[in-house]
């Protein structure tokens, strides 16, 4: 992404940011409330309007493509919330996801799913309605497998789960990228867990951005993860 201003018809969110997200790496993005992380997934996933900049994918332009192309270029997103279909079942869910790759690639990913999230073969007759959050998100996270992606943007996977859930999720999204080589950016609630499994961070501020770097020295950045992040720290820097 490079010097990017989008938003929503004539509302604008985002100014001028620019990031970068690498294979097998977790790059989170965080903030505080209402500071564009969203819209940045969205930019990236074809959902905004782009008035500036560009998005590339493997060093192609893909700024401005369509929803559905960009998910055949190989962009899955998450959104925080409706990532599943509730009134399906979970075999039903899976079969949506994978009808853009071929049989074979169906069945590698779908083995591929099962192995992180074994559970999920004891529900495929099971409506999602009928599943837990976290399981709804390992429902979610092998759609997402299922449709070969090169990149995987999830938006606030941990919303509204119990501490001991959340923090299973946020150790398969650890997974998805260094078990499974995805290229993984994470948009999450709890900035102090996501930096924590993350490799590269970005912190927005009023859609700008205001920092970019390893995950680590945000973390133990005494201003900035007080003042924007709630995380307390005793380093300086």
């Amino acid at each position: 992404m490079n010097n990017v201003s989008a938003g929503y018809g004539k509302l604008q969110i985002l100014s001028n940011v620019s990031m970068e997200a690498s294979d097998k790496h977790v790059t989170v993005i965080v903030g505080p409330n209402g500071s564009g992380k969203s819209t940045l997934l969205k930019t990236i996933a074809g959902l905004t309007s782009i008035y500036s900049g560009n998005v590339e994918l493997d060093d192609n332009k893909i700024s401005g493509l369509a929803p559905h192309v960009l998910a055949k270029r190989g962009i899955a997103y998450l959104p925080q919330t409706e990532s599943v279909f509730t009134q399906l079942t979970v075999g039903e869910n899976f079969r949506m996801a994978g009808y853009t790759v071929t049989k074979q690639e169906y069945e590698d990913s779908l083995e591929k799913g099962y192995k992180m999230f074994p559970q999920l073969s004891n529900y495929v007759k099971t409506k999602v309605q009928n599943l837990s959050g976290g399981e709804r998100q390992m429902v979610a996270m092998t759609m997402a497998l299922l449709r070969n992606p090169k990149v995987i943007m999830l938006d606030e996977p941990t919303a509204n789960l119990s501490p001991k859930l959340a923090g299973e999720v946020l150790k398969n999204v650890e997974s998805l990228a260094y078990d499974l080589g995805k290229t993984v950016l994470l948009v999450e609630q709890n900035a102090k867990k996501a930096l924590e499994i993350g490799d590269n961070a970005y912190l927005l501020v009023g859609g700008k951005n205001v920092f970019q770097g390893s995950a680590e020295e945000l973390l133990n950045h005494r201003e900035l993860s007080q003042m924007y992040l709630g995380v307390k720290t005793s380093a300086a820097t």
